[in-house]
């Protein structure tokens, strides 16, 4: 198991956080649907995203006992440097399969995807973007900037209405929360 920080990745036994390879693509698509609150994209999509955004992508895999080397991904972060603005690492999509959580696994993903990729280059704040009622969602990025000494700010950034389908006409603004600046460790 190739992993980026810690072996048992701070107390959680077994898994491992590294980044993806493109056949991780196939199990990052399933564990979007899993989560059930996700915005779900295509198999093509998460494939690409596994092949051109590694670098700025970590997923924890648990190794399977009785398998020899087999490993299963039971968690994910995907993000990316904004091209307009590259010191900034934008955070879209987090999971955490019901395997792994209670653990502390996305702050985990979190710290070591924002370390690797300060490390690539300067980035000094991380974006992601969250619905008002993703509570959870919330705490996970407050938590991270507590832990960096780092400002939150929170603005709208696309409302409902642009969010919106004639599929799901009632969807929430989604605000971003941009964190920083963050010191480099």
């Amino acid at each position: 198991m190739t992993t980026d920080g810690d072996a048992e990745c701070n107390g959680i036994p077994g898994i491992g956080i590294s980044s993806p390879v493109i056949e991780d693509g196939v199990a990052l698509y399933e564990l979007a649907a899993q989560t059930q609150v996700l915005d779900v994209n295509s198999r093509y999509a998460y494939l690409l995203w596994c092949r051109d955004f590694a670098a700025s992508t970590v997923v924890a895999k648990r190794s399977e006992s009785g398998a020899a080397g087999a490993e299963v991904v039971v968690g994910f972060v995907t993000g990316y440097r904004r091209p307009d603005e590259p010191t900034t690492l934008m955070v879209w999509q987090v999971a955490v399969s019901a395997l792994a959580r209670g653990q502390g696994l996305a702050g985990r993903m979190l710290d070591v995807l924002f370390d690797r990729v300060a490390a690539q280059g300067a980035v000094d704040h991380l974006e992601t973007t969250i619905t008002p009622d993703n509570e959870a969602s919330i705490a996970l990025f407050r938590a991270f900037a507590k832990r960096r000494n780092a400002q939150v700010r929170k603005t709208e950034l696309f409302s409902g209405s642009l969010l919106g389908s004639s599929e799901q006409p009632e969807h929430g603004p989604e605000n971003s929360y941009r964190i920083g600046p963050i010191a480099a460790t």
